[in-house]
């Protein structure tokens, strides 16, 4: 790869995707080399068990676009992201989904907020026109999904439609000083995120994205939402404790 500075990284966390992680990067590929930007694509490798880390690296011999990047073990989705917004170089970062729910070519509706310098985080969302979505998640998911958004409304006065969609970006210089102090890196992470930028003063914007359901998703659904509902609850007692703290002379947001 060129050593100049890339204007967008892709993060893909990837845990046993072996089975579409080719597809992934194809699709993420051909999406990017129609596109304006320049680019670095992040596979984070979580500790897979099967092929990932080995497709992602024969991949990366052909494309000096994609880069491995391995975690030291399973460590969780949240860490996966966190990691890789840390071993990115581009200024704006999206983070998506392997199983690409949320198609690449969404991308621009949150990268271009971002690079305009208009916003700081931008998030899919599932909610704010659920015309949108042409495949819908099984009832008792979906459904579950609406409650654990009342509760992060409630919790953490988070005013958003939809926190847990997995198509994210993010200004890098802004948002490090957030996985810095990230504590959550597993399924709950996206609140604890949105969080630190809300109480950061970071501009949050909230974007209406096309998404379909894929088959294969990694959380459970009784036993992740219980944890997730957990990580709530840890995000404001960890708050209260002052476990999030900026030192005034340090970190201080920029625009």
């Amino acid at each position: 790869m060129s050593a100049s500075i890339p204007e967008l990284s892709i993060v893909i966390p990837a845990f046993n995707e072996g089975d579409r992680i080719v597809s992934t990067i194809q699709q993420v590929s051909r999406f990017l080399q129609k596109e304006k930007w320049t680019y670095e694509v992040l596979i984070v490798n979580d500790g897979s068990t099967d092929s990932t880390a080995a497709i992602v690296r024969q991949s990366s011999l052909s494309d000096s676009h994609i880069r491995l990047v391995q975690n030291d073990g399973n460590r969780g989705k949240g860490y996966s992201v966190g990691h890789g917004v840390q071993e990115s170089r581009a200024e704006c970062v999206l983070f998506t989904d392997a199983d690409l729910s949320a198609p690449i070519e969404e991308a621009q509706k949150l990268v271009d907020p971002i690079l305009s310098g208009l916003a700081d985080v931008t998030l899919g969302s599932r909610g704010l026109d659920r015309a949108l979505i042409g495949i819908h998640q099984p009832w008792m998911r979906e459904q579950s999904g609406k409650v654990f958004n009342r509760l992060v409304r409630w919790l953490l006065g988070l005013k958003f439609t939809d926190t847990q969609c997995g198509f994210k970006a993010f200004r890098r210089s802004a948002v490090l000083p957030l996985f810095e102090r990230q504590r959550i890196f597993r399924f709950g992470f996206d609140p604890e995120i949105l969080f630190l930028a809300k109480i950061r003063g970071l501009r949050i914007l909230e974007v209406p994205v096309r998404w379909d359901h894929a088959e294969g998703s990694k959380v459970r659904l009784f036993s992740d939402a219980r944890e997730m509902f957990l990580d709530l609850i840890r995000i404001r007692w960890n708050y209260f404790r002052g476990r999030y703290r900026w030192e005034a002379s340090h970190d201080s947001p920029g625009r």
